[in-house]
């Protein structure tokens, strides 16, 4: 058996330091003996929805021959790593409402029918990793809002740009900040205490309805309880060391997108997270183009406005291209092959189009280890055999290693598009 050394080790000699990359022994000895494969998430959206005719194969070109429609082009030279979805969607009606339900499936107000309410799937792979990473996701964005994740509670995670993306990473807390994060460490243990202590005195007079909910509580609390437990340790872990200078946002939106991307890539080379979420939009100016997105995405049929849209969006799927190569390049010193073969990268958007149609979700999924190349066709909304876009998402989850049956409105697995079992 071989040894284990440090997650982040140097090379030292004469006062020179110089950062070691991730080698296959500075895996954790459990998790060097685990046949399970290390599994990575990221997911590429926007708040607009794309233009439909640009975006989506002909409906009759379903299966490996089909022709690749202009918005996708970039992704072309990935034809074989890639899976593009047409008739998925969470069965909504709600516009600009259904952006925040992309990877749950589930609306926000409804979310107490659901076992584990409006959660998405990144904050589903976060709970399962654990402290597995120093971050267990990163919420990002680029000239938009980041309104796709929420935890289990129903919270959106407040999402950070560019510069706090590369702080994060590879910028050291000051002493005082780790000293501050201790504390409240410490002082959330303690309030746990406090609060289980309490427990015991209050569920003695519950009747049982009111034991089982109080029961789940509970349970959450120890959930936390265990992962700020977890957490701690990562305070006094040194980050990893990048030549990479600090970016400085505003360079425009081609530039900027560009840059997070490369970044994302880097948390994953660096196992700094296993889950990530980045929303995009775009700066009027940019491309040569005079608006907003938002007015562009409900063109009307003019022609300036698809042609700034498929600019937009064009770029959108360069930048997607541009991280499937970062990933494909790199190899993948746990699992084997390359990053790619290990992380799901998929594209979507909980609102389908601009005019606020949220039918017909645009969805691409690559990577991950799923068997790809093809444009899959499934009925379409009206159709008494819809397959629910929750579908895809419990597959991503079950693909990721989370052992769930049911994930938000799904009623089962995508059973036609399946994964290399390692």
């Amino acid at each position: 058996m071989r040894n284990s050394i440090q997650r982040r080790s140097f090379l030292s000699a004469a006062g020179v330091s110089i950062a070691l990359p991730m080698l296959e022994a500075m895996a954790p000895a459990a998790q060097a003996s685990t046949a399970k494969p290390i599994k990575r998430f990221v997911c590429m959206s926007n708040n607009y929805g794309i233009y439909r005719d640009a975006f989506f194969p002909d409906a009759e070109q379903a299966g490996a021959d089909y022709e690749m429609p202009e918005t996708l082009k970039p992704l072309e030279k990935h034809r074989q790593d890639f899976t593009v979805f047409s008739n998925l969607d969470h069965g909504n009606t709600i516009g600009h409402q259904g952006v925040p339900v992309l990877l749950s499936g589930v609306r926000p107000h409804l979310a107490s029918y659901y076992a584990e309410g409006n959660m998405s799937v990144d904050q589903k792979i976060a709970e399962y990793e654990g402290a597995n990473t120093r971050f267990p996701s990163m919420t990002v964005r680029v000239n938009e809002s980041n309104l796709i994740s929420f935890t289990r509670t129903g919270v959106q995670v407040p999402a950070i740009d560019l510069r706090g993306m590369f702080r994060a990473l590879f910028i050291e807390d000051v002493a005082e900040k780790k000293a501050t994060a201790a504390e409240r460490f410490k002082r959330q243990n303690s309030i746990l205490d406090v609060v289980l202590d309490k427990a015991k005195a209050v569920e003695k007079d519950l009747g049982k309805r009111d034991q089982q909910k109080f029961a789940e509580y509970l349970e959450a609390v120890r959930t936390l309880e265990k992962k700020i437990e977890l957490q701690q340790p990562w305070l006094d872990r040194p980050k990893p060391k990048t030549e990479l200078a600090e970016p400085q946002p505003g360079k425009g939106t081609e530039a900027d997108l560009r840059a997070m991307v490369e970044l994302i890539a880097l948390a994953i080379q660096t196992d700094s997270t296993r889950a990530i979420t980045l929303s995009s939009g775009f700066v009027n100016g940019d491309f040569g183009l005079s608006g907003g997105y938002h007015g562009f995405s409900h063109h009307g049929n003019r022609p300036d406005h698809i042609d700034a849209l498929k600019k937009i969006e064009n770029n959108i799927m360069r930048q997607m291209s541009h991280l499937m190569d970062l990933l494909k390049a790199q190899e993948d010193t746990i699992n084997g092959g390359t990053l790619l073969d290990h992380t799901t990268v998929m594209f979507g958007c909980g609102m389908a189009t601009g005019p606020h149609s949220t039918k017909n979700l645009p969805l691409v999924v690559a990577g991950g280890g799923f068997h790809h190349g093809e444009h899959k066709v499934y009925p379409d909304s009206e159709s008494a055999h819809r397959v629910p876009a929750a579908n895809l998402l419990l597959s991503i989850l079950q693909n990721h290693g989370v052992e769930v049956e049911r994930f938000g409105t799904s009623s089962g697995t995508l059973t036609d598009f399946d994964w290399r079992q390692s």
